[in-house]
């Protein structure tokens, strides 16, 4: 028998012309697996290509309650976004995506995984890093950074196909490159590759509409969590993935949720993409609006902190390491009082509070307000800042000491 590779295989032409070229270069049985994270109608005909196209079997892996639950949760708990803007969509996909690889390929006992990510991408280290953290024993097959892969067109590889008898309706059009899964859609490529360029919104977005095509009346949401996971949206109790689901369609109409940016890929070049991501947005904003109503303030200064560093393990790939899963315990930890109920309308590509209660909530009003009563006496403040502000006043007059 043939010794067998895993391909990861998302349907599309790069993984379409890896299965003959497989086949061809390592003599491999290929079998095929592709892992739903809510791709939608990408799927659509996966199995019929990736037979014709010469696997000997076609995995399709529902992963999107375990994508839900165990990546985006955490990360939306930490609070983490790289560099200010990316809510790091596809990232939170791959370690998932290559736990579920490396499942596959020991069920089978293969001796190789391989994936069609791109020498220049951040993917390539991310599934990479997954499976050697899992599975250090298994091969790891880039496809394009093997010196057998000489194709590099659309008009190639479609070619390649043909010479081995696939002919498949793939188009040669060039078109914006993208990944989508239920948190987000990415789209790079053709204009945006020039950061001078303004993203042609209209050919663009597919999971929405601009700000100035948003309706002009606000949409109220209302939300609840419990122990800083979403349980409710506008009173109905539903899991995690309906919440982003229905969170996507809300965010979508309303202009939520699109960034441009130009942003620092992991292999040292720059980047420029347009995400859509309009529940995810909604999401990360809601319970925000919760924590800082329930977290002290020394505790939200280390969890913001550690959400960059969050950020930065989710994007680089690092997921299965202890890093990851000790800064995760210190989150779970702050969410213990993240319950309650928040409100907000969504207007033209804004998210506007419209109030926020928690049985913890650390607000009081009395103190807030100009009568503070009994817990605050205001002449207190002077002795607290004489203190406070002891060292800049020593070193002052240090200063003005060595200027005579």
């Amino acid at each position: 028998m043939k010794e067998k590779v895993v391909l990861a295989d998302s349907g599309g032409l790069d993984t379409t012309a890896i299965i003959p070229w497989l086949k061809e270069n390592y003599d491999y049985d290929v079998i095929c697996a592709c892992i739903d994270v809510g791709q939608g109608e990408e799927l659509d005909g996966l199995e019929e290509r990736a037979t014709y196209s010469g696997a000997s079997k076609l995995y399709i892996v529902d992963i999107v309650d375990d994508f839900c639950d165990n990546y985006i949760l955490p990360t939306v708990q930490a609070g983490a976004v790289y560099e200010n803007k990316y809510l790091l969509g596809t990232s939170m996909a791959r370690p998932g995506i290559a736990k579920a690889l490396v499942d596959i390929a020991r069920k089978e006992g293969a001796v190789a995984i391989c994936h069609g990510a791109t020498g220049k991408g951040n993917d390539q280290i991310r599934f990479e890093l997954g499976i050697k953290a899992l599975a250090p024993d298994l091969k790891i097959i880039a496809a394009w950074r093997q010196d057998s892969w000489t194709m590099q067109s659309r008009e190639e590889e479609i070619a390649y196909c043909q010479a081995h008898g696939i002919d498949l309706p793939f188009s040669a059009d060039q078109s914006y490159s993208r990944d989508r899964n239920l948190w987000h859609i990415s789209h790079e490529g053709l204009e945006l590759e020039d950061p001078s360029a303004e993203p042609n919104y209209d050919h663009l977005l597919v999971l929405g509409v601009t700000p100035q095509n948003a309706p002009d009346e606000a949409t109220e949401v209302t939300m609840t969590f419990e122990k800083g996971v979403p349980k409710t949206l506008n009173g109905k109790e539903m899991k995690l993935s309906d919440i982003i689901r229905e969170l996507n369609d809300l965010g979508g109409k309303n202009g939520i949720g699109i960034v441009d940016i130009v942003e620092n890929r992991v292999v040292g070049m720059k980047s420029r993409g347009v995400y859509e991501t309009p529940g995810g947005t909604i999401l990360m904003e809601a319970h925000k609006q919760l924590e800082e109503l329930v977290l002290d303030r020394a505790t939200m200064e280390t969890k913001k902190h550690l959400a960059e560093k969050f950020a930065q393990i989710v994007y680089e790939g690092t997921w299965f390491t202890p890093l990851r899963e000790a800064i995760q315990a210190f989150v779970e930890k702050t969410q213990e009082t993240v319950t309650g109920e928040v409100k907000f309308k969504l207007y033209k590509g804004n998210i506007i509070k419209a109030g926020t209660t928690s049985p913890y909530s650390l607000y009081s009003e009395s103190l807030a307000s100009f009568t503070t009563g009994d817990l605050y006496d205001h002449h207190d403040a002077e002795g607290f800042i004489t203190l406070f502000g002891l060292p800049l006043k020593v070193r002052a007059m240090k200063m003005q000491e060595l200027e005579k």
